[in-house]
């Protein structure tokens, strides 16, 4: 099966309302003719104005994250309805940042990917292990639970449409990058683990993504891998010239 690459930029907390219009504006003719799927993740004050700037374009937009609940006594959150009504296409959820500053788990990470669906729109999931946790080989077996986890109760059909990221927390941010083959390795890891649950066929449809450090010098490499179906970038996405560069990793 031919996966389409997805190129997600994860802006984190950067770029005022105004100067996320601008970029998306400035981004759209360089990225016309990618062939990779070309996401922005943007913090949620900068969404409706991307999503105008991006009307007509392949670019389509992810917020960074979501409550599980649909309305209620959850100050400072941002509910499913609230991002579906602004016209939001993915929502990328438990990146390792969230899990370390904001008390995210794997249980909530799975409410989260079932309000995610429920209102229309796809998750990105991100799993990962810390540096310690891969020093003592567990590498495989927290990625399996954390991706057990996060899919459960999950129609084989939505798996389909899910986005998993594999995000190693060493590599983030670090200007460290998991080789080609560790990167790999770990993504057919979690493959395999869609394939004992959902069977072959939903194993080949699903993407997985490889986050940590990805840049212009090495998307191609990484992107060349069976099991890597694309990137999710960070620094590197806020770069008009690297982000370009990644979306179309081939040409």
């Amino acid at each position: 099966m031919s996966r389409v690459k997805i190129a997600a930029g994860n802006w984190k907390m950067n770029k005022t309302a105004k100067e996320a219009v601008e970029f998306v504006e400035a981004l759209k003719p360089r990225v016309a003719d990618a062939d990779a799927e070309v996401v922005v993740g943007v913090p949620f004050v900068c969404i409706p104005g991307v999503k105008k700037a991006a009307e007509g374009s392949n670019i389509k937009v992810a917020a960074q994250n979501i409550h599980w609940e649909e309305k209620g006594a959850f100050t400072g959150e941002v509910s499913g309805p609230m991002l579906a009504d602004l016209g939001v296409d993915y929502v990328i959820i438990g990146h390792s940042e969230r899990r370390q500053y904001f008390a995210e788990t794997d249980e909530t990470v799975n409410k989260k990917a079932h309000a995610v669906f429920k209102y229309g729109m796809k998750p990105i999931i991100c799993v990962g292990e810390s540096l310690a946790q891969r020093e003592q080989g567990v590498t495989a077996e927290l990625v399996r639970y954390q991706v057990k986890i996060a899919l459960l109760g999950l129609t084989a059909e939505q798996v389909k449409e899910t986005v998993i990221a594999y995000e190693p927390i060493w590599a983030i941010g670090t200007g460290k990058t998991a080789t080609n083959e560790q990167a790999e390795e770990v993504c057919a890891i979690i493959r395999n683990v869609v394939k004992e649950l959902y069977g072959d066929d939903v194993a080949q449809a699903i993407r997985i993504q490889y986050g940590g450090s990805v840049n212009a010098a090495n998307a191609a490499e990484l992107f060349a891998m069976p099991n890597i179906d694309g990137g999710l970038v960070g620094g590197a996405s806020l770069k008009l010239d690297d982000f370009e560069k990644i979306a179309k990793y081939n040409k």
